[in-house]
């Protein structure tokens, strides 16, 4: 018990001299000077703007963000003050509305990665696809992209859009980008890996791209740049080593950056900020001390596993594999999906992991700011700042994705 205490009051005393958070805050700065000649986006289906980071460190200049979600809009206006934001269902948004907000300004990119889960091909045959309620973000995509026939877009989505209805919704979606606007598009579409870009992470996404058919371009792919892929242990192994329930709203890095990712993630940032780890029960703790590397619930079912609600001394028949997966800290992350403050444990420490190693697992800097609830309850409207990141893109691989456009679209 004395060794707890010792332990707790180290921690306080070593946090007692950091600012306030709105000191912090206060102090970071994120506006970025362009280049009167820098391409410029519209990016729909924001989120908190993990594709509009990638694209702002390529040099794209982004003129108008939406969403629907307002603690998502409560990040991105923290962390891109600049941006005009429109917080509506984009199928509800006119195009007066966003005059209203750019004026006669032409984008010369259009991002976004409208979920596709539902996407269905009924009534096709009678030219109703579009009215179908389940398709309707994928138009609302394409609404803009029809608005101002961009030089290019770009589409993020999940990979199994590829096989849904047996190949046929692809097929669907690159028919309606070739035909969108007023020239058509030339369109492409390619898996990608993060940890090909320098993420810690290997998630898999699809992305489409569309260059004008009157640009002669034809569609372009980041070439893989990590050859040494990065760690879960190289991302996250500088941040302070803190218990569950432990963390403050400010904190100091407590010591050097350790590798180039490291050192990359502190740019602009003196302080660790939505570095708070969840309170955990002493039985979930023992429940973790028993997963090694590698395991999950499942392997220590028979002595950890959940328990009935309203019958404690009774194993829930219901098991989740995903559940309290201990990662390898001398491997890249698995994909870091908008559950994983459940679905994944630290490498080292009996806890799941924090915000802020997981905005590390997704490559955000340590400057950008989650705003929002850490968690949420079922009952609770927006997205919490653990269902922000695991939403978004992958900064770095955002950015290389910008570059590659960037490129071709500058030659014409």
């Amino acid at each position: 018990m004395k060794e707890n205490a010792d332990k707790t009051l180290s921690f306080i005393t070593a946090i007692s001299n950091e600012p306030p958070l709105e000191k912090v805050l206060a102090s970071l700065h994120h506006d970025v000077l362009f280049d009167a000649e820098s391409p410029t986006s519209i990016d729909l289906f924001s989120g908190c703007g993990g594709l509009t980071l990638g694209f702002r460190m390529a040099g794209v200049r982004s003129i108008l963000a939406s969403d629907i979600d307002e603690n998502c809009e409560k990040t991105f206006r923290r962390n891109f003050p600049d941006v005009p934001f429109i917080c509506k269902d984009i199928t509800e948004i006119s195009l007066q509305e966003v005059k209203d907000v750019i004026g006669n300004a032409v984008p010369d990119i259009i991002v976004g990665g409208p979920p596709c889960q539902g996407f269905s091909l009924a009534n096709k045959r009678r030219g109703k696809i579009a009215d179908d309620p389940r398709n309707r973000l994928f138009y609302g995509f394409v609404k803009f992209v029809n608005w101002y026939s961009p030089k290019a877009f770009v589409m993020e989505n999940v990979k199994g859009l590829l096989s849904m209805q047996g190949g046929k919704v692809i097929k669907t979606i690159m028919e309606e980008f070739a035909n969108a606007g007023e020239q058509g598009y030339n369109v492409a579409y390619k898996i990608l890996r993060a940890s090909d870009y320098g993420v810690p992470q290997n998630r898999e996404r699809v992305v489409l791209v569309g260059f004008r058919k009157d640009l002669g371009l034809e569609p372009c792919f980041p070439m893989p740049i990590q050859h040494k892929y990065i760690t879960v242990d190289e991302a996250i192994g500088d941040l302070p080593q803190i218990d569950a329930g432990q963390g403050s709203e400010v904190q100091e890095y407590r010591c050097e950056a350790q590798n180039e990712y490291q050192r990359l993630m502190r740019t602009g940032s003196s302080y660790v900020l939505n570095h708070i780890a969840m309170k955990h029960t002493p039985r979930l703790v023992e429940r973790f001390k028993a997963i090694k590397p590698g395991q999950s619930l499942i392997d220590v079912w028979e002595t950890h596993g959940s328990v009935k609600r309203g019958a404690p001394s009774e194993k829930s028949n219901i098991k989740f594999s995903q559940n309290n997966q201990r990662l390898f800290g001398d491997q890249p992350a698995p994909t870091i999906a908008a559950s994983f403050q459940s679905n994944f444990i630290h490498p080292h420490l009996n806890r799941n992991f924090t915000a802020r190693e997981g905005a590390r697992l997704q490559s955000f800097p340590d400057d950008f700011v989650f705003e929002g609830m850490r968690t949420k309850m079922s009952w609770e409207k927006g997205l919490s700042q653990y269902q922000q990141i695991g939403n978004a893109v992958p900064v770095l691989m955002a950015k290389s994705i910008a570059e590659c456009i960037k490129e071709q679209i500058q030659q014409v």
